[in-house]
């Protein structure tokens, strides 16, 4: 048992008086914040001086990070008040704070992944700071290098690791030269070397005047770095204290509100426990010759430099990367694969709570029951009742603070979500339990309340591994310490043995820092960002574009004619600005299948106007009038109701539908002669609608990546809860990416006016479907973020192609439908392959860092 010393001489001692002297550079006066149903934050006042650094510090859910929104601009208040350097701001604006000097580094980053380091930053900052988009990559690059992390500014945010993107949204906060700056738990990611660099940097920010919000569940460190620590527990202020006043001990119980007698659990004093778990010869990507035996009643520890392969064999041992060699659980062979592991009763619980271990729309109770459904079902179907009574048992015994166990899982803090996965993972009854950085972001009494639930495991007859970086961790709970270098096991530390210095000992004198990637090759590493960039997609599609064409030319030379040329050219200029079209919203993570029946009912309008005896100015002006109101309509509905695209576009097609064929229920209407032979007219074989809309699309590229519109459409998409926190206007984007994408379906439809000379819109509805192969081909991500309008150009005019050759190689009209859903789906799979193989790059590069306590 490891206790922690305590003295109550100063536990109830009167919070710190104010200096009189001291500027104050942040107050917070009087902050009410209600969540539904939960009271976050209850008349909170904080103060924060120049020069010094101030620890906020709670458990998970205390309010520490919604004070911080407050301050930030982020989150509006329900009551108080927020100045910052005697400003008192006039409501939730992330740009009106960072106008008066405040800089945040937020627990979880607000970047943009699908955009770059550097657009990141520029976003963070503001465009005037950087000098603009143009300057924004030797802007950032030169506040990157110093913290030597291999971090280039023109990479993805995506492809860091998570520790590079830490770096990312503190060299962003520190860009801002803030007069206050809010850290929120920075060191989580961070290694030793990476800790003691912010905390020069921090020292000489508080020496120039900066005042320092500090968030941290790491106590040491608040103890080494702050000057005065604020307790938060439940929403309110439980006392503020000069740090040198109070000891470790002192601030714990302040933090949970009671006596905490120790931090481990006893551990198992001799262990006669079956050969649980036992591994043979193991290799994957980042270790090999990995033998290991770990028996039941046991908890082995994983440490090590990071990136030296022990995240690889965790995640190897869960069945969720590709290996070679043995693993035994309770004497029987495991496949290979993550359900064959499940099935040998091998629970994995990931570092990754957000993304790999909890369902956020689903609520605590089906969270909790989710990996042992068949438990609480009958005959297939799920018994809400006994749901509800397992989870409520766990919540019970595993302390979860939550309202009810009906509470969406997404809205507790991170230390109860995660008790949550544990709670998931005993109702599991492993036989191998898995954990990975199972403390990661948690406070100090969770930090508790979990040791104890995998030392209970283990007491339950589970083998249980453990990887961490915090040594003190592994010290305290651990019955054997393995230390990884270089994919091996090279030291295994045993009883007492195990220290927090001997196992970074063990760490330092068995291997050195890896090198970075980009240190090895800059050539290929530029090489394989350009693969998993944006752009690839256009070359991949030239080329077998230029292929089929060679090819079908070789068996027709009908197909190189002027004629074939001219008319493969004009039509594909309608193609071309309905998938610019499409792109725009897909851009922005949303949808438009109105686009088809918005073309149709465009000409339709345009048969009553522009036509012998009509009026061409007022055709248009109504044509124009349509395209704008449906792309009003379609994006306020989706932004002002928060209604699927999906949805809102469809009906949207269905209506503009009914609208033209009531307007024209058979064709009529012939299109004036001059308009259609206007429109038709061309430049040698080239028509001139072709050139006009190859000039929209390019100039649609440009804006994309050299223009606010066009950084703030790909941030929205990208993530648009992290986008409103950097003050981008996500509803406004949204709006207006509708809007321009009707209006960019307005020529498309004058083009196709002049193709079919006459009011009919039904040839119209295939354009819907086509807008959406060309997006897909063209490499774009359907959530939003990611895309090229020159890789919108390739599929256009490789779709329009393949509808085209069918005749000349004597094939079907069925392969014209066959051909464009075969090359749609090998693209899919090849940019599926591209993107994963630099997600497993990045994993197996990790930077480096020291298993053991930062501070």
């Amino acid at each position: 048992m490891t206790d922690i010393p305590r003295t109550t001489t100063q536990l109830d001692r009167e919070p710190a008086a104010p200096s009189a002297t001291a500027g104050e550079r942040l107050r917070l006066d009087g902050i009410d914040k209600w969540f539904p149903g939960v009271r976050a934050l209850a008349e909170v006042t904080l103060d924060v001086r120049a020069g010094e650094v101030h620890a906020l510090v709670g458990e998970n859910g205390a309010g520490k990070s919604t004070l911080m929104a407050v301050a930030s601009g982020a989150l509006a208040a329900d009551a108080g008040t927020v100045s910052i350097d005697g400003h008192v701001l006039s409501g939730a604006d992330p740009d009106e704070a960072r106008e008066h000097g405040l800089g945040i580094v937020r627990q979880d980053p607000a970047l943009l992944p699908d955009l770059t380091v550097a657009e990141n930053m520029a976003v963070g900052v503001g465009y005037r700071r950087v000098g603009g988009l143009g300057r924004a990559v030797a802007w950032a690059q030169a506040r990157l290098d110093p913290w030597e992390m291999g971090i280039d500014a023109r990479t993805r945010v995506a492809e860091l690791s998570v520790e590079q993107r830490f770096i990312v949204e503190i060299a962003k906060a520190l860009a801002l030269e803030p007069t206050v700056l809010i850290l929120d738990e920075p060191t989580e990611h961070l290694s030793l070397e990476e800790v003691q660099r912010l905390f020069r940097t921090v020292r000489a920010l508080a020496a120039a005047g900066t005042a320092i919000v500090y968030i941290s569940h790491r106590i040491p460190e608040v103890k080494q770095i702050a000057d005065r620590i604020t307790v938060l527990r439940d929403g309110r202020v439980r006392g503020t204290f000069a740090a040198d006043d109070v000891d470790e001990a002192q601030i714990i119980e302040r933090v949970i509100g009671r006596t905490l007698d120790a931090v481990f659990p006893d551990k198992t004093a001799t262990t006669t426990g079956d050969d649980r778990l036992v591994v043979r010869g193991l290799h994957g990507d980042a270790f090999h010759d990995i033998d290991l035996t770990v028996r039941a009643g046991e908890i082995v520890g994983l440490a090590g430099v990071q990136g030296n392969g022990q995240a690889s064999l965790i995640r190897a041992l869960a069945g969720l990367e590709p290996v070679s060699g043995d693993i035994d659980v309770a004497g029987r062979r495991v496949r290979s694969g993550s359900a064959a592991a499940a099935a040998a009763g091998i629970v994995y619980v990931p570092a990754d709570r957000h993304g790999e271990g909890i369902f956020p729309p689903l609520s605590v109770a089906e969270n909790i029951s989710s990996a042992t459904l068949p438990a609480v079902s009958t005959a297939g179907l799920v018994s809400e009742r006994r749901v509800l009574a397992r989870a409520v048992e766990q919540i019970r015994a595993l302390r979860i603070k939550t309202p009810s166990a009906h509470t969406p899982i997404a809205s507790l803090s991170g230390g109860n979500q995660q008790k949550a996965v544990l709670a998931r993972t005993l109702l599991a009854e492993p036989r191998v339990l898995l954990a990975e950085e199972p403390t990661q972001g948690v406070d100090a009494g969770a930090r508790v309340d979990i040791y104890r639930i995998l030392r209970d495991a283990a007491d339950a007859g589970a083998a249980v591994v453990i990887l961490s970086s915090d040594g003190v961790e592994l010290e305290g709970l651990c019955d054997r310490v393995l230390i990884m270098s270089r994919g091996e096991v090279v030291r295994e530390l045993e009883g007492d043995e195990i220290s927090e210095a001997a196992i970074t000992r063990a760490a330092l004198t068995a291997t050195t820092v890896r090198a970075r990637e980009g240190e090895h090759s800059e050539r290929g590493v530029k090489f394989r960002r350009w693969l998993r960039g944006d752009q690839s997609p256009a070359v991949v599609l030239g080329a077998v574009f230029l292929a089929l064409g060679i090819l079908v030319s070789v068996a027709n030379p009908a197909y190189l004619s002027a004629f074939n040329i001219n008319n493969l050219l004009f039509m594909v200029a309608p193609l071309l600005c309905v998938g610019a079209a499409q792109q725009v919203v897909v851009m922005g993570s949303g949808f438009d299948l109105s686009v088809g029946p918005l073309m149709g009912l465009l000409v339709v309008l345009a048969s009553y106007w522009i036509v012998d005896g009509g009026n061409l100015y007022v055709g248009l002006g109504l044509m124009l009038a349509g395209a704008v109101g449906v792309g009003v309509v379609n994006g306020f509905l989706v932004t002002r109701f928060a209604i699927n695209p999906v949805v809102v576009t469809l009906a949207m097609y269905m209506a503009l539908q009914g609208i033209y064929l009531s307007l024209r229920s058979t064709p009529g209407g012939v299109i004036f002669g001059g308009v259609a032979d206007l429109v038709q007219a061309r430049v040698g074989i080239v028509p001139v609608a072709t050139i006009a809309a190859l000039v929209v699309v390019i100039g649609l590229e440009v804006a994309l990546r050299r223009t606010r519109w066009g950084v703030e459409l790909r941030g929205v998409g990208s993530r648009a809860d992290a986008a409103a926190r950097l003050g981008i206007r996500v509803g406004r984007v949204r709006f207006f990416s509708y809007v321009l994408c009707s209006l960019l379906v307005l020529p498309a439809g004058v083009i196709m006016m002049a193709q079919i000379g006459i009011g009919d819109g039904r040839p119209s509805l295939s354009y819907t479907l086509a807008s959406v192969t060309v997006v897909v081909l063209a490499g774009a991500s359907i959530f939003g973020g990611r895309g090229s309008f020159i890789g919108v150009l390739a599929a256009a005019f490789l779709v329009q192609q393949v509808l085209n050759v069918s005749p000349f190689l004597g094939l079907s009209q069925a392969w014209s439908y066959w051909l464009p859903g075969l090359i749609t789906l090998a693209a899919a799979v090849l940019y599926a392959l591209l993107r994963s193989t630099g997600r497993r790059r990045r994993a197996a590069s990790r930077p480096a860092a020291i298993a053991g306590s930062p501070a």
